[in-house]
């Protein structure tokens, strides 16, 4: 799997709100609040289970409500993946978290978080990607998801196996929110998403 790096350089970027990750929204901010812990550690922590367990998967629940924006996807309590990780990056950003947008290919688009950890190395640290998508057990068909929370690259516990692309996104890239807003209310399914990114590998 390739090591996560930052698309922009420094750590203001991955901080900044914007009409999808928008952290300063009051109910993004009085979430973060509620969930912040001891340390910076517990508060993702927290806040990666709380999206990961308390925002269903739209195909898991079979309600598609194709909210994509971050405070949309709180009120709504449904969304695909992308959804769920811009709930996770504004949790995390709106308590000084730098969190970016990572992605895998699979049959489309699946999206991530990485977020950064001060340390050793050239970016000041580690970028660390978690996957909010939501568990689930094995059933007819479809393999069990067991993601899980980590601090270090080698920990990462996605929900699927596979490659992923190694660029951290501080927002959504432009082809990726251009499908994202054409997708109807109610509508299920994936249609919507490029499979790749214009960047490549």
């Amino acid at each position: 799997m390739l090591t996560p790096e930052p698309v922009e350089p420094g750590l203001a970027p991955y901080l900044a709100a914007d009409d999808v990750i928008d952290h300063e929204h009051p109910q993004i901010r009085a979430l973060a609040a509620r969930l912040r812990g001891d340390s910076r550690e517990a508060t993702a922590a927290a806040a990666f289970e709380y999206v990961r367990d308390r925002i269903h998967h739209s195909s898991d629940v079979q309600r598609w409500s194709a909210a994509y924006r971050a405070s949309d996807v709180l009120a709504e309590g449904d969304a695909i993946c992308h959804g769920k990780a811009h709930l996770l990056a504004a949790l995390l950003r709106a308590e000084g978290i730098p969190a970016g947008l990572c992605y895998q290919r699979l049959n489309v688009l699946h999206a991530m978080v990485a977020v950064h950890w001060a340390g050793p190395g050239p970016s000041g640290g580690n970028w660390v990607r978690l996957d909010a998508r939501g568990n689930r057990p094995a059933a007819a068909g479809q393999d069990a998801v067991d993601a899980r929370f980590a601090l270090v690259p080698g920990e990462e516990r996605l929900a699927f196996p596979g490659d992923c692309y190694p660029g951290v996104y501080a927002a959504v890239p432009a082809e990726l929110q251009a499908g994202l807003a054409t997708k109807p209310v109610g509508k299920a399914g994936y249609g919507h998403l490029p499979t790749e990114l214009s960047t490549g590998w």
